[in-house]
Parts: C-alpha cells; sequence; structure tokens
C-alpha cells in the first residue's frame, strides 16, 4: 500500500516517516503523475494560499478532485486542511473545495501561541499528541461531516467519506495513531475496490 505525501511545500518527510511506521509505503508526489502510483494521499501543513497556487501552477487541483472523485482518501493537516475545504471565513476564495467544512486561517494566533496538548479523537482508543502551529479551525461542518474532536469545543478533527482532516500536525509527534487511522481508511477503500 503506497500513501502518497503531496511534496510542494511542508513537512514532507515527517509525514513519509510517519506512514511507513504504519506498514505502509510513503511517496513524495511532485508530478500529477504520480498520483497513479498511491492509493492515498496526504496534503501537508504550511501555507495554505502558497500550496494552492503551486497546485494551480502545476495542474494538482483538477488531478486531485479527480483522484478523490474515485474515492481515494486524501488527508490534510493544518494548511492541508484549508486546502480541502469547500469555504475559507473572510471570503477568501477556496483551493480544491472538496470537503463541506468551513474554516478560519490562523484561529489559534500567530507562531508564538502555538501548543501542544493530548487530544481524544473518536475510532482512536487513546489521546493523541497533538501539536498546534498557526493552526486553522473548522467554523462549520456540512449534513455530511463527522467531527472526530473538539478542542475547547472548536472543531479540529473531522472526516466526510473519504477525506480526513486536522488542524494540527500530527506528524511532528512519535505518536502516528492518526496516521494509522487515515491508512485503514485508504486499505479500506482498496478493499472497496476489488
Amino acid at each position: 500500500m503506497r500513501i502518497g505525501v503531496l511534496a510542494l511545500q511542508g513537512a514532507v518527510t515527517e509525514h513519509i516517516v510517519s506512514i511507513e511506521k504504519t506498514g505502509a509505503q510513503g511517496m513524495p508526489i511532485k508530478r500529477i503523475e504520480e498520483l497513479n502510483e498511491v492509493e492515498g494521499l496526504i496534503i501537508p501543513g504550511g501555507e495554505s494560499t502558497t500550496i494552492g497556487k503551486l497546485m494551480r501552477k502545476y495542474g494538482f487541483i483538477e488531478a486531485i478532485r479527480e483522484f478523490a472523485g474515485q474515492g481515494k482518501p486524501v488527508f490534510g493537516t493544518c494548511a492541508g486542511m484549508i486546502v480541502l475545504a469547500k469555504q475559507i471565513a473572510g471570503g477568501e476564495p477556496g483551493h480544491l473545495e472538496l470537503m463541506d467544512i468551513t474554516v478560519a486561517r490562523n484561529a489559534f494566533g500567530r507562531q508564538r501561541e502555538s501548543f501542544e496538548c493530548d487530544l481524544e479523537v473518536k475510532g482512536i482508543a487513546e489521546p493523541v499528541r497533538a501539536v498546534f502551529i498557526r493552526a486553522p479551525l473548522i467554523q462549520g461542518v456540512g449534513p455530511d461531516v463527522e467531527v472526530l474532536t473538539l478542542y475547547n469545543d472548536e472543531i479540529v478533527t473531522a472526516r466526510q467519506g473519504n477525506l480526513l482532516v486536522c488542524s494540527f500536525h500530527p506528524e511532528l509527534t512519535d505518536d502516528y495513531r492518526l496516521h494509522q487511522y487515515f491508512a485503514d481508511m485508504v486499505e479500506d477503500s482498496m478493499a472497496a475496490d476489488l
């Protein structure tokens, strides 16, 4: 099982390390053709506007929409969550517009207000270590979106079918269970294709 990490910006290597801890093979994705070689895709954190511009420049918008449209799982972390959202608060245009969520950028403040905490994630037995860095949050969800985690009554992890998002950086800890959750989604989607 191969899981790609969109390698335009962000913590690509750290995500690949976490993927490989699940037993899956991680692969950086730099060209749209490489999407044909993976069964799931992670869009990492970074700067959402920059990621969006690079995705447009290299043809990734339509390619990832098609990838997700085939039922292949996509996981957006931090800026990756913003990139997947249908709506961005403040009227900024969306990027992939795949997941029925409205997100607010930098909702937890600037870099110096970054923090770590343990969070209960629905479907994972023990609390998950979460690193929040200039993190967005989900302000609203559509009817098909399942909320997986709240932090101070704010939505920070959610799932809609084959799409998974979180506000934080799971790749910056030794806790790879959210990547395992995603790898299980990929495995389920592969089994459904057989």
